[in-house]
């Protein structure tokens, strides 16, 4: 079983990259912020803005597709490494409110936690984010990729919408990133049973 390693010894690690060294992506990490559903900065003092190296690989070619279809937008990475004791707190917050369903259950691990899954959405030049019918974090099912078709029908989602969710979808699955049913802003980077066994968790 693959061992694991502290958030603290991830700068300088062969295996990770900084998010500030893939080309062509911004990044803005929201748990490091107010700017999320628990409301409360839930990273510091750790430095999160970092993946696996193939992830990382991974996320630049996903930003090079997008810049060959519409060279004005952008990745915006919302999330990317989350460590261990991080998605702990974040399971206490949600215990008991019917919205555990939407974190991985620390006991199993989520993708975060091995710097090999990203939350992230389109920017314009402008860095503004574009119109997904709902914000980063919004837990409803407005935000369920499986549900788009009924809520475009219900006018739940508006057809740009759809638009703007496709094209994000498109350039992180024809560059081996797979999306999740319940959240159209994450990607895991490959196969989440190969990522729990061949990966160093992130403590």
């Amino acid at each position: 079983m693959p061992s694991t390693l502290s958030i603290e010894s991830i700068p300088g690690h062969p295996d990770f990259r900084a998010l500030s060294s893939v080309p062509r992506i911004r990044h803005e990490l929201r748990y490091a912020t107010s700017d999320n559903f628990v409301g409360a900065d839930m990273y510091s003092p750790f430095d999160c803005a970092w993946l696996h190296r193939d992830a990382a690989q991974a996320l630049e070619a996903a930003a090079a597709t997008l810049s060959q279809r519409d060279p004005a937008l952008s990745l915006l990475v919302l999330d990317a490494l989350r460590p261990q004791r991080v998605q702990e707190r974040m399971w206490k917050k949600l215990e008991g409110t019917g919205l555990t369903s939407y974190l991985a259950n620390p006991v199993r691990g989520s993708i975060h936690s091995f710097g090999m899954a990203v939350d992230v959405t389109l920017v314009d030049a402008g860095g503004r984010e574009l119109d997904m019918g709902t914000p980063f974090d919004d837990l409803t099912e407005r935000s369920h990729p499986a549900l788009e078709d009924r809520m475009l029908q219900d006018g739940e989602l508006r057809p740009d919408h759809l638009v703007n969710r496709r094209l994000l979808r498109e350039v992180m699955l024809a560059t081996g990133w797979r999306g999740i049913n319940s959240e159209w802003w994450h990607f895991d980077c490959g196969d989440r049973e190969r990522v729990r066994a061949e990966y160093q968790r992130v403590l």
